[in-house]
């Protein structure tokens, strides 16, 4: 049909439904005609119904589908109807063998012609009016969640943005100390960190990432840290193969494990041993990091400020469907709890 889908008020995907529509409403128009015994029986009726009114339907779908809305469109149709109800009416004497332009009543039947001609026009545009309208409406919509979808990315990218320099500048300290005093140690230290950068920067670049990736992101982040702490920092990852291929949102667990060794195991005296485990419990993922270290303090009760910056991811993605907990563990330490929906 038309070209320009701003103006078009006809989709050939209708056709079908549209000619029917047609069909039926002449249809109801002869059977109103043979009611009030205008002319003939009902078949004759059929026959004029028919004819007029599908030459008013392609006649003047095929002109003003092609036209913009306005005075010009208005006007067109203004001639193109009565001229296609005498199209309809040549067309219905030729089938039906019966009148002719000569016939005394064909005015009457031009007239009858036009009238109803008039009405199923306007309600065949009001109708293609409500589908335009509803298309707008739902298109309004899609544009609506793709603009918050790219809000949401952008948010999500700015609070991963705001975890990781934290650790690249302790650990940047760490070198720049081990320098003068370990060489070799700083340098292995500076290997971990490429691997860890390599990695990170693979995730960021990942159309997906799961369970694993964030996992071999920790393990090496945990190497890191067993650098730095040496014999006072034990740690086990306890994640089945299953689990790992999982999809999972990126820098959510590494928060958790800093805060349970910059709050927990650092200030114990003798540092302590740290716990990362997963399972499906309730059709959910339910991670857990515990640690055996200092505890709540009465700064750290709340998680600080790289949690707040977790649960804010969590609400990004997944509204009220996700949760994290902070709970004291029975012999000592703190657990975090995660819960994602699945």
């Amino acid at each position: 049909m038309l070209n320009n889908p701003a103006h078009k008020v006809f989709s050939v995907k209708n056709l079908p439904f549209a000619v029917l529509s047609a069909i039926v409403f002449n249809t109801a128009i002869a059977g109103i005609l043979t009611l009030i015994r205008t002319m003939g029986g009902f078949w004759l009726n059929f026959i004029f119904s028919q004819c007029i009114g599908l030459s008013i339907f392609g006649i003047n779908l095929l002109i003003l589908s092609r036209m913009k809305p306005g005075v010009r469109k208005l006007a067109v149709m203004s001639l193109s109807l009565p001229g296609s109800v005498a199209v309809g009416l040549s067309l219905a004497f030729y089938i039906s063998e019966v009148g002719s332009w000569d016939a005394p009543y064909v005015w009457q039947s031009m007239m009858i012609g036009l009238f109803f001609g008039v009405i199923g026009s306007i309600a065949f545009f009001l109708s293609e009016r409500i589908h335009i309208l509803d298309r707008e409406v739902k298109q309004r919509q899609l544009d609506e969640v793709e603009r918050e979808r790219r809000e949401v990315e952008a948010h999500l990218r700015l609070l991963q943005a705001q975890i990781e320099p934290h650790f690249l500048f302790n650990t940047l300290a760490n070198v720049s100390s081990l320098i003068e005093v370990d060489a070799v140690q700083a340098r292995r230290l500076l290997d971990r960190l490429n691997d860890w950068l390599r990695i990170a920067l693979a995730r960021t670049r990942s159309e997906s990432a799961t369970l694993g990736d964030e996992l071999s992101l920790l393990e090496n982040y945990l190497h890191i840290l067993t650098m730095r702490f040496g014999s006072r920092l034990q740690w086990k990852i306890d994640v089945t193969e299953e689990l790992r291929a999982m999809r999972f949102p990126p820098m959510l667990l590494q928060p958790l494990v800093e805060n349970a060794i910059r709050h927990g195991i650092e200030p114990k005296l003798g540092g302590g041993k740290l716990t990362i485990s997963a399972k499906i419990k309730q059709g959910a993922l339910r991670l857990r990091v515990d640690d055996d270290g200092a505890g709540f303090g009465e700064k750290t009760s709340g998680g600080g400020a790289g949690l707040e910056n977790v649960r804010a991811r969590l609400t990004a993605l997944y509204g009220v469907s996700a949760s994290l907990v902070l709970q004291t563990n029975e012999l000592g330490g703190v657990s975090s709890i995660l819960e994602l929906p699945q």
